[in-house]
């Protein structure tokens, strides 16, 4: 069960604010080819793949056939990128061994069942194939604007689980290897922007804070973008399992 609902304002929102310019992810590119290395005829899987971006993003940059499965009919509605199914993580509607790789991004804290979403992932990839995780972990949040000037946020951001949690559910699946780094990404090409695009329905972390907290952190936000120059650069952890 996801944290938020996914409906289609959610949905609406997430498309519109939530969906980084190619430009600014040149780093992603270049940390997901490294432990990927993908060729023709190269399986992705991108679960919980929301309104399709970063599906469509690996097929234009590597050539790969990107299956992509999204529990909310509301995110798949907004999707150009097939094929996309409906379905969720902890069972996944994919054969045994299909997928060279999977890729989660901004997603395992919705997962109800980590462990169980773990055993299909070792069940439909490859032997040997890597999970890459996309995420902000508690306590590894200090290079990311939101938490900046939403520090209440940190509060949802600390029932997320953890790189330690993580690995270990993942280590009992069968994936003994794991990496982590945190990878740059420009969000916004100002402080001004990124004020301006904010939605809150957009972000799980601000939906569960008060309103009054979130009315506090935009003014902070938006008093500081005035005067605020460069872009906002971002840095969410890759972590990899085999």
């Amino acid at each position: 069960m996801a944290l938020i609902s996914y409906d289609d304002t959610d949905s609406a929102a997430f498309a519109a604010t939530r969906e980084l310019p190619r430009s600014g992810l040149d780093r992603w590119r270049h940390a997901v080819q490294q432990h990927l290395r993908p060729r023709t005829g190269t399986t992705l899987l991108d679960v919980g793949a929301g309104t399709g971006a970063w599906a469509a993003a690996f097929t234009d940059w590597f050539g790969a056939r990107v299956v992509g499965v999204e529990p909310a009919e509301a995110m798949r509605s907004r999707a150009t990128h097939r094929p996309l199914l409906g379905g969720d993580a902890v069972a996944l509607p994919l054969r045994d061994s299909m997928a060279d790789a999977a890729w989660l991004s901004t997603m395992v804290h919705h997962l109800g069942d980590l462990d169980a979403a773990a055993r299909e992932l070792r069940r439909v990839l490859r032997p040997g194939a890597p999970v890459l995780i996309r995420s902000p972990f508690p306590g590894r949040h200090q290079r990311i604007a939101l938490f900046r000037w939403f520090p209440e946020a940190v509060r949802v951001l600390e029932t997320y689980p953890d790189l330690a949690r993580v690995r270990a559910v993942f280590a009992t699946a069968g994936f003994t290897v794991s990496t982590v780094e945190p990878v740059a990404q420009t969000t916004a090409a100002s402080l001004a922007e990124f004020a301006e695009r904010l939605d809150r329905r957009a972000h799980t972390p601000l939906q569960l804070i008060t309103d009054e907290e979130y009315a506090d952190g935009l003014a902070r936000l938006r008093a500081a973008a005035g005067a605020a120059t460069g872009p906002v650069v971002d840095h969410l952890d890759l972590l990899v399992l085999r």
